[in-house]
């Protein structure tokens, strides 16, 4: 099982669990992020753990970005971390 890394690209979060630049590499567990977050990327996350490409645009990538559930106060970038 590979490894993902986490960016936070822009954040409004409420709860203060997420700042602009924040960075998690996630290899199993949830990384200190809010649970609406991520269960929504949950998915995402693990096709990337577990080897797969995602659609990005109009290709299949390993990476993702994603917005919060709550209102989009969040975006946060997701791809294979290859070190």
């Amino acid at each position: 099982m590979g490894k993902v890394k986490l960016t936070v690209k822009e954040s409004k979060c409420r709860c203060g669990y997420c700042k602009k630049g924040d960075t998690f590499i996630v290899e199993d567990l949830c990384p200190p992020i809010c649970h609406e977050l991520w269960n929504s990327i949950y998915p995402s996350v693990y096709v990337l753990l577990n080897g797969g490409s995602l659609d990005y645009g109009n290709v299949r990538a390993q990476k993702f970005e994603a917005k919060c559930p709550d209102g989009g106060r969040v975006v946060i970038c997701g791809e294979v971390d290859k070190i």
